[in-house]
């Protein structure tokens, strides 16, 4: 059976999910890669370094946000967000970070079992882990679908 998510399945789709795609236009040619996200209800949250998706993010603002949960082919569930970059800074930067990371961290695997350079001379360092740029997506329009046989 094929279908539409109601809001209230889209929001929990987003909720339970950290690893999105955005999806951005130069106006010549789509870009779309993978991002850690978190969503809040009414904002989904990421950060990022200076490169081709901020380049492109700063020019159009416009995106499209997607995720999905497949079980098999016969049984997921899709959300497509559309909506605005907004680049954030300072305090509202600061708030993002917490966000994002009070959701996203604690699922992460933990880096006593495989540090990835993440640890230099005995001293946990996530440097790493932490990017530049905090930016959140302001949702205009959203959809979902799903299969389940």
């Amino acid at each position: 059976m094929l279908g539409e998510l109601n809001q209230n399945q889209i929001n929990n789709l987003l909720s339970s999910q950290v690893l999105g795609k955005i999806a951005c236009s130069d106006g010549n040619q789509p870009y779309i890669v993978p991002v850690t996200y978190t969503f809040d209800g009414e904002y989904i949250y990421g950060q990022t370094n200076e490169g081709t998706k901020l380049e492109i993010l700063r020019r159009n603002p416009k995106v499209c946000f997607e995720i999905d949960c497949m079980l098999n082919v016969r049984n997921w569930q899709s959300v497509i967000v559309y909506g605005k970059f907004e680049e954030l800074a300072g305090e509202a930067a600061e708030n993002a970070r917490n966000i994002l990371f009070n959701r996203v961290y604690p699922m992460m695997t933990s880096t006593t079992l495989h540090t990835y350079g993440h640890e230099e001379m005995g001293k946990l360092d996530d440097g790493t882990r932490v990017k530049t740029t905090m930016y959140r997506i302001k949702i205009t329009n959203v959809t979902g679908r799903f299969e389940r046989e």
